[in-house]
């Protein structure tokens, strides 16, 4: 089964399938402490990257959505990812059969309204193509994405540990009315 990977127009931004010649850029993004430390993880090496960097290609492939790289216009390189994976984390069943939605962005890229932005778009394609109930995790430490969550129409279900941080389970039941 082949997917392609749709391409998605902002005002400021691309979504679009990453490459591999984005893997570089992909792998250095999720080494970074200050984008890892919103994410309630470390640093991944460079062969957990890659892991993840091939998870995304078979979410498309498989599911038919994934993880768009954000690219922003007039720029060559991604700064940062979002849309939608399975992340089975074992959560239970009103979070783990859903798809999860997520977000990250570069530090340079951060606090410009780029991250709404995309994550928006991102739902937007996902309320028309997949349609249905998505879920977020964020750490609650995680101001700014509490509240992009919020904007996108999450509400939040209950907070747990993971990876050693405190998190917020969040879900969507569809569009904001």
């Amino acid at each position: 089964m082949s997917r392609a990977v749709p391409t998605i127009n902002t005002a400021r931004l691309t979504l679009r399938g990453m490459r591999s010649e984005d893997f570089s850029r992909y792998a250095e993004i999720w080494a970074m402490p200050e984008v890892v430390c919103h994410e309630a993880a470390a640093p991944k090496r460079k062969a957990q990257s890659w892991e993840a960097f091939l998870q995304n290609a078979g979410h498309w492939q498989i599911v038919g959505f994934g993880q768009w790289a954000i690219q922003p216009r007039g720029t060559r390189e991604m700064d940062g990812q979002t849309g939608f994976f399975f992340g089975s984390r074992g959560f239970g069943d009103d979070f783990d059969p859903f798809p999860e939605a997520g977000w990250a962005l570069t530090l340079e890229a951060q606090g410009k309204g780029l991250g709404f932005e995309a994550a928006s778009a991102a739902h937007d394609w996902f309320d028309r193509v997949v349609t249905g109930r998505t879920v977020c995790m964020i750490p609650v430490q995680n101001e700014a994405s509490l509240r992009l969550a919020a904007n996108l129409g999450y509400k939040p279900m209950r907070e747990v540990d993971s990876d050693g941080g405190r998190v917020c389970l969040m879900a969507r039941k569809g569009p904001p009315i």
